[in-house]
């Protein structure tokens, strides 16, 4: 099989991952608006980011669209959007420095202050429900999430037998090399 079909069938999968949590896992949700969370939401993009920047964008696609499913209000469905250029963000760091953490780390502010920017057409330029609420809540949801994500790809990679970066994907590490 060859990488162009495995990323299709990866980007599938974790698609459909990224639209079942948000739908059928409601009850780890915690909601304090505008802010809510649905604690391993964000795996499957995190995974993606293991794999590929086009899988990454899929699977934020994906996410969108399971937020949508959910019949959550509108400010949470943009939120979401903010997981596709998170993903391509660390999809890229990741390809280019083989550096999960880093990946996680970086892209940490980057999706709290982008969740933050996206709701103040609908809560208004309020500081403490940005910066506090939206910023440092999704922050610490995607630390929580990169680390279970992170739990998961290591488990998968022991049990194949390879690294973490190239457990999905053999051609990330020629192309790397």
């Amino acid at each position: 099989m060859n990488s162009r079909t495995k990323e299709m069938i990866y980007a599938a999968l974790l698609t459909a991952l990224a639209i079942i949590i948000p739908v059928q896992f409601s009850f780890l949700r915690v909601i304090i608006p505008p802010f809510s969370a649905t604690v391993a939401s964000h795996v499957p993009m995190f995974i993606a980011m293991l794999v590929s920047p086009m899988v990454a964008v899929v699977v934020g696609v994906g996410s969108v669209v399971g937020f949508l499913f959910t019949g959550l209000p509108m400010p949470i469905v943009f939120r979401a959007a903010i997981h596709i250029l998170v993903g391509l963000v660390g999809a890229i760091i990741i390809k280019r420095s083989r550096s999960y953490v880093k990946a996680s780390i970086f892209t940490a502010p980057i999706h709290g202050i982008g969740e933050a920017l996206v709701v103040i057409p609908f809560v208004g330029f309020n500081v403490y429900q940005l910066l506090v609420v939206v910023c440092v809540g999704t922050i610490i949801h995607h630390a929580v999430d990169s680390t279970i994500a992170y739990a998961i790809v290591k488990a998968i990679a022991k049990a194949r037998r390879k690294s973490i970066y190239n457990t999905f994907n053999e051609v990330i590490t020629k192309q790397l090399t």
